[in-house]
């Protein structure tokens, strides 16, 4: 795919290309379909036990805990046949196809087992970020890119598809871009040196990066601009982005809360203004009806609907300490996966979703 649009970005963005070559892995995929744990206490026991867990209490010390799909659900991602895919922090990334859950790991040809990112591109193929490289997957092998100088680094921190087809990644040591063939690094600017950690892209086209250290990006198909939320002087993290149906930015932080932007005026929620438990948030998601939702670590998640903000936490069953994303299927259902297993919001409370459901 060393199309146009990749001559256009090599002249206008002096990438600077380092010679390496893809690294096949060659082991098909085992589809490993996880098996039912055995438990003497029914299911209803294990979910009374695991509404009475909180925060307090550490994950081993669950009941269900070999039950549920992994201890941190990082990623979720539904790919185009309709497959849900949930990457977690130390056993890969787990796929369900409506009818069974099956992992996938290091043992299957996975780079790493920590999910950072899953992206589809316009073959089909799904994209993984892990924390050893980036990972291809076309139904059958996997292909795996892990070539430090590539990539910037081998830990990779995002990934993201733009409108065009394009995939970029976001690293630990910068910026990359997929040439069709293997991964180059982006020049940003000069000062920066940042670890790459969210990508959003507006309505007019625009692409925009998340950093650990210098605020946001904005990519106009030419060059980058800095972006620095209102409120953000001492915090330069940007966790997460997102343009609403409406034309508005948010921006998500580790220090400093949210930040909406509608193009004149910023509005922050914050703790200083007492509007989330918080300053922590790492997602931010706007489902069909326009409803904007997104973490604050140890409060559960927050609903942002006419101007007005609700709190979903220990209440309405959500005991997920550190929430990492929020995701809504084609069928219109709420997902939520973070530090304590993975979640679906039916009726304004939350399901735990096990190895054995409820799927349906």
């Amino acid at each position: 795919m060393k199309n146009k649009l990749f001559g256009f970005i090599l002249y206008s963005l002096m990438i600077v290309s380092c010679n390496g070559q893809k690294e096949n892995s060659h082991s098909k995929s085992k589809l490993a379909i996880s098996s039912n744990t055995t438990t003497t206490e029914s299911l209803q026991e294990i979910e009374d036990k695991n509404f009475e867990y909180w925060y307090g209490e550490k994950y081993s010390s669950r009941p269900d805990r070999f039950l549920q799909i992994s201890e941190y659900i990082r990623k979720i991602f539904q790919d185009k046949k309709g497959n849900l895919w949930f990457g977690t922090n130390y056993d890969g990334v787990v796929r369900y196809d409506g009818e069974k859950i099956t992992y996938f790991s290091t043992k299957e040809g996975l780079a790493g087992n920590q999910i950072t990112g899953i992206t589809e591109d316009n073959e089909g193929n799904i994209w993984l970020a892990t924390n050893e490289g980036i990972s291809k997957f076309d139904g059958k092998i996997f292909f795996n890119y892990r070539n430090s100088k590539d990539l910037c680094s081998r830990k990779i921190m995002s990934i993201y598809k733009d409108r065009k087809g394009q995939i970029w990644a976001g690293t630990y040591g910068g910026l990359s871009i997929f040439t069709g063939s293997e991964f180059i690094p982006v020049h940003v600017s000069q000062d920066f040196n940042s670890s790459v950690i969210s990508f959003a892209e507006d309505s007019k086209g625009n692409l925009w990066i998340g950093t650990n250290y210098s605020y946001a990006y904005k990519f106009n198909g030419i060059s980058f601009e800095q972006f620095i939320p209102e409120g953000r002087e001492k915090d330069k993290s940007v966790t997460s982005i997102l343009e609403d149906s409406k034309g508005n930015l948010w921006f998500g932080s580790m220090e400093s809360g949210i930040t909406k932007y509608d193009g004149k005026t910023f509005t922050v929620f914050d703790t200083n203004s007492n509007t989330i438990g918080n300053n922590e948030v790492w997602t931010i998601y706007e489902d069909q009806t326009g409803n904007i939702w997104f973490s604050s670590e140890g409060f559960g998640i927050y609903r942002y609907k006419d101007s007005t903000l609700v709190n979903f936490s220990k209440k309405e069953k959500l005991p997920l300490h550190a929430v990492q994303s929020i995701f809504e299927d084609l069928q219109g259902r709420l997902w939520i996966g973070g530090g304590n297993g993975l979640y679906r919001m039916e009726n304004n409370t939350f399901v735990n979703i096990t190895k054995k459901g409820p799927w349906g």
